[in-house]
């Protein structure tokens, strides 16, 4: 929805909200459904019905419970019915240097500032280790600049000053998401400082109403929260499709030749468009998919990109597409090439008429709205489209791994038997139970896989370690390389232990390998570690979703399991284990050990 896209109007969405919220929820989309606590140290209504906006324009639909006001504590530490029975996904603590309950003081001693600093830090991790209970992920924020500082800029190093206890708790909060899976911290220093200060503490607010902040302010705050969620979630974006002329660079390559276009460091201009290619740049470092959408001759737009004081080369892109197509048409393709679907794109193009085909021709695209080239960074970063909540080893090398998706699928095109094709691919994989170094990755994979899923359970990194300790499941995470490169870890089984039966409750797999056998190499050592247990029967089930139809007859027309039921709402399918015969004859399977 337009109206929820960055840069939005704060004003307007407070004003309409419930319109929009109507507008939403009418559409028919499918969306995610999560319940998220919010445990407040001020008025949070405001915060909870703009973030349940942003979160349905996200494809999250979202139940919250709150707290009463300023109950975010006691809510958290104590036991409490309703939370209990609630049994949140999400807990977002919402506190904000109010509820730090600390003033500048100069009559205290080092001593007794730290003191006070500790007591408060903890109450803080009291807080965090008894919302363990609940096995779900938390957001905290850290703490904005107070309004006003006793002793002027001593207040930020001095500790007996405000300025410097802020500073101080923020530190303590990130080394202890560091060394904790599934705590996240919002970022409320620098919403607020991005806001402005001054505006940020408008204190009628808080003296009428107990907000943390003016209420105009709530709408930023509440986006921060919805693209952690939607990150959290696997809704971020997964490729960046950007226009060249005027976006890489000021000009047109194929008018002003590549002398003519500015970029290096020699003008205002040039500079600009400089450093947003520095910030692309840095997106492919964090994992994101960088391509090309030019309506330009390719030659010319292989001759802009190589230009001497450019930033980003050819090799920097996993597909270019410059001809004079229709730019939505390109899209397609692009994401059919890379087996990625429409929700992945998001397009970055100065020209707004562009902008608004692709808005119009594929509505799940997000749409980047650039201005002048000074705000490109600002837009493309406020926008949050691939914030990430973690980074793993195989999300710093996607744009690589897609890379080289395209050309094995140049390979096939000129391969003349399929079996032929997948043996000159020269195919290993490493299968085996759960480990601690990819604990991460399997837990994004199973947040962010929806086509390849069948039954889309979506758990947390803790749930992760718990199935992998337990002796009632057994569990497969499968990493597959050839010779093109590594695909990192694409698959992930579960299936849990009744007597002599194994049931399978997650399976599933990254699109980026499909058609390459590797389902069947996982059930061939899914069968191998079931005879081990004593298992003789495996059982799968499918739950249908508007996105796995692709998986609705894996189980008996891909795997020959016999069926058990099925109608609309799925099935459930059994396979022997015993007498079972390999499947997989494309891949060879290596030891992690041997790695």
């Amino acid at each position: 929805m337009k109206e929820l896209e960055y840069p939005f109007d704060s004003q307007l969405l407070l004003k309409k909200r419930k319109s929009l919220r109507r507008r939403l929820l009418s559409d028919g989309s499918e969306r995610t459904r999560v319940k998220i606590a919010v445990l407040g140290g001020s008025t949070t209504d405001d915060i909870v019905t703009m973030a349940e906006l942003f979160l349905l324009n996200f494809g999250i639909e979202p139940q919250f419970y709150q707290s009463e006001y300023a109950k975010f504590w006691e809510d958290g530490v104590f036991s409490n019915d309703a939370l209990d029975a609630f049994k949140p996904d999400i807990i977002y603590v919402c506190t904000s240097t109010l509820n730090l309950r600390y003033r500048s003081d100069p009559t205290l001693d080092a001593e007794q500032a730290q003191s006070a600093f500790d007591e408060r830090l903890n109450s803080f991790k009291t807080l965090w280790e008894k919302l363990k209970r609940f096995n779900c992920a938390v957001i905290q924020n850290n703490f904005e600049q107070p309004f006003y500082s006793l002793m002027g800029s001593m207040d930020c190093w001095d500790s007996r000053g405000l300025g410097f206890f802020v500073n101080k708790m923020n530190l303590a909060l990130a080394e202890y998401a560091q060394n904790r899976s599934g705590f996240y911290i919002l970022d409320l220093n620098y919403v607020a400082a991005q806001y402005g200060l001054e505006k940020w503490h408008d204190r009628s607010y808080w003296y009428l109403y107990k907000y943390m902040c003016a209420r105009e302010a709530v709408p930023f705050l509440s986006y921060k929260l919805a693209l952690i969620v939607k990150s959290a979630y696997g809704k971020n974006r997964k490729l960046l499709a950007l226009d060249l002329d005027n976006t890489l660079w000021s000009g047109v390559v194929g008018d002003d030749g590549v002398e003519g276009i500015e970029i290096g460091q020699e003008t205002a201009q040039a500079q600009a468009f400089y450093e947003f290619g520095q910030y692309v740049s840095d997106l492919k470092k964090l994992g994101v998919v960088l391509t090309v959408a030019s309506k330009n001759d390719e030659e010319n737009a292989l001759a802009g990109l190589n230009h001497p004081d450019g930033v980003l080369k050819p090799d920097d892109f996993a597909l270019i597409k410059a001809n004079w197509e229709p730019k939505d048409l390109n899209l397609l393709q692009t994401v059919k090439q890379l087996d990625l679907t429409e929700t992945a794109i998001c397009f970055a193009d100065d020209n707004p008429a562009e902008r608004e085909r692709v808005r119009q021709s594929i509505p799940q695209a997000a749409v980047a709205e650039l201005s002048n080239p000074e705000c490109y960074i600002k837009e493309l970063s406020g926008g949050g489209y691939f914030e990430p909540t973690t980074i793993s080893a195989d999300d710093l090398k996607r744009n690589e791994m897609y890379r080289k998706n395209a050309k094995r699928a140049e390979f096939l095109a000129t391969a003349n038997d399929y079996g032929e094709y997948l043996d000159s691919l020269e195919m290993t994989a490493e299968i085996e139970p759960f480990k601690e170094l990819y604990f991460q990755r399997i837990t994004q994979l199973t947040n962010k896989s929806n086509q390849f899923n069948l039954t889309t359970k979506r758990c947390t990194q803790s749930e992760i370690e718990g199935f992998a300790k337990s002796d009632e499941y057994i569990t497969l995470y499968g990493r597959l390389e050839d010779k093109f490169g590594d695909n990192g870890v694409v698959s992930v089984i579960v299936g849990k232990i009744e007597g002599e039966t194994l049931k399978i409750i997650l399976w599933l797999m990254s699109c980026r390998v499909l058609k390459r056998d590797m389902e069947l190499a996982m059930l061939d050592e899914l069968v191998r570690a079931s005879a081990d247990k004593g298992i003789s029967l495996i059982e799968g089930e499918y739950i249908p979703t508007a996105k796995n139809g692709m998986v609705k007859r894996f189980y008996p027309d891909t795997l020959g399991f016999k069926e058990l039921s099925a109608d609309e709402n799925g099935g459930r399918w059994t396979l022997e284990a015993k007498d079972y015969k390999n499947k997989n004859t494309h891949i060879k399977i290596r030891k992690g050990e041997q790695k």
